[in-house]
C-alpha cells in the first residue's frame, strides 16, 4: 500500500522502489539520498510499513534541528540529575523506537561529536544515556537520509568515513524531478485532484501547453514545489482548465533547451564519436556520479544509462 502511493512512470524510480521493497523485508541499514523535496521520508515510511516492524514505532529525527548542546540527550537519553536542568530521566529518541524504526533525516547535519556515538550504536546495538554507567541493548532498525554527498564530505573530513560506510550498506538514490519529466503529468493530476477534494472545490485540469511548460521547468524544490504549485492553482483556478499563461511567472519564463550555439563544421562530424566523447567527459566531470552526469548533458538518468550501454561505457 505505501509503495503503491509513490507515483512514478520513471523506469529508474520504479527500479529503485523495487529495490526498496526487497530491502524492507530485511533489517539492513538504508541510506536514502537525493535533493530536498524528492520524497526521501516517503520512501523511508514505505520501507517501515512494509517491514516486520510495521506495528511498532516509526520515529523521525531531524538531525538539522537538533540543538548541539542537547543532541546527545535527545538521541540517547539521560539520567535524572545528570546535568543542570535534567529534572527527570528521559529515555531518548533511539530507545523510543524500540522494536521499530528510527529515521535519521538529514544525517549529514549531525554534529561530528555525536557521529562516533551513533557509529557505536549501529555496530553494537547499545546506547549509553548521559549519567548512566551501563550501556543498554536496544532493538532498532535505522534508516537515514541526506541531500548531501556524504562520500565527498567524508573525504573532506566533514563527515566520519567509518560512519558513512556503516550507513551506506544499502544506498537508494532518488532522482530530482527535472530528471524524470515523465512523472510531472501523473503527479500534477494526482495533486490537483487531491487538493480539489481536500478544499471542497471543483477539480482543475491541465491544458497540454501548461503540461509542456511544467515539464521544461527545473523544479529546484522538486516534488514538494510541484505539490505547493498545484495546491495554489487548485484554489485560485477551481474548476478551470489551466493554461501556460495561468502558471507562476518563474515557471512561464522557462525557455526550451536550445543547442543553436553549436556550429556544425564544414567537413561535418562523426556523431557517434562525438556522443561517446561527451558521455565520457560528463562521467569524468561528475566523478562517475550518473545523476550529475545526466544533469550536465541535460538528459534523464534513464537516457544516460541507455547511451552508456550503447557505447559500452556502463
Amino acid at each position: 500500500m505505501y509503495f503503491d502511493a509513490i507515483l512514478t512512470r520513471s523506469a529508474t524510480m520504479q527500479a529503485l522502489l523495487c529495490a526498496a521493497r526487497l530491502v524492507a523485508s530485511t533489517q539492513v541499514t538504508v541510506l536514502i539520498t537525493g535533493e530536498s523535496g524528492t520524497g526521501k521520508e516517503l520512501v523511508a515510511k514505505a520501507i517501515h510499513h512494509s517491514s516486520t516492524r510495521k506495528t511498532q514505532a516509526f520515529i523521525t529525527v531531524n538531525c538539522a534541528a537538533l540543538p548541539e548542546t542537547l543532541a546527545e540527550s535527545l538521541l540517547f537519553g539521560h539520567r535524572k540529575g545528570s546535568f543542570t536542568g535534567a529534572e527527570q530521566a528521559q529515555i531518548g529518541l533511539i530507545a523510543a523506537a524500540e522494536g521499530g524504526t528510527l529515521f535519521l533525516d538529514e544525517i549529514g547535519e549531525l554534529p561530528l561529536t555525536l557521529q562516533a556515538k551513533l557509529l557505536r550504536f549501529l555496530e553494537s546495538g547499545e546506547i549509553l544515556p548521559l549519567g548512566e554507567l551501563r550501556a543498554r541493548q536496544v532493538d532498532v532498525r535505522v534508516l537515514a537520509a541526506t541531500h548531501r554527498n556524504l562520500e565527498q564530505e567524508s573525504r573532506a573530513g566533514q563527515f566520519r568515513s567509518d560512519l558513512f560506510y556503516r550507513l551506506n550498506v544499502m544506498p537508494l538514490e532518488l532522482l530530482p524531478l527535472r530528471e524524470r519529466p515523465e512523472d510531472i503529468e501523473v503527479l500534477s493530476q494526482h495533486f490537483l485532484s487531491h487538493f480539489a477534494e481536500q478544499h471542497g472545490l471543483a477539480k482543475t485540469s491541465l491544458a497540454r501547453d501548461a503540461l509542456k511548460t511544467l515539464q521544461r521547468y527545473a523544479w529546484p524544490g522538486n516534488v514538494r514545489e510541484l505539490k505547493n504549485t498545484c495546491e495554489r492553482l487548485s484554489i485560485l483556478l477551481a474548476g478551470q482548465r489551466i493554461t501556460s499563461a495561468n502558471l507562476p511567472t518563474q515557471i512561464q519564463q522557462t525557455k526550451p533547451t536550445s543547442l543553436s550555439a553549436f556550429v556544425l563544421p564544414a567537413d561535418g562530424v562523426n556523431l557517434e564519436a562525438l556522443e561517446r566523447d561527451l558521455l565520457q567527459q560528463a562521467l569524468d566531470k561528475a566523478q562517475h556520479n550518473k545523476t550529475q552526469a545526466a544533469r550536465l548533458l541535460g538528459i534523464s538518468r534513464d537516457a544516460l544509462n541507455y547511451r552508456l550501454k550503447k557505447y559500452w561505457l556502463a
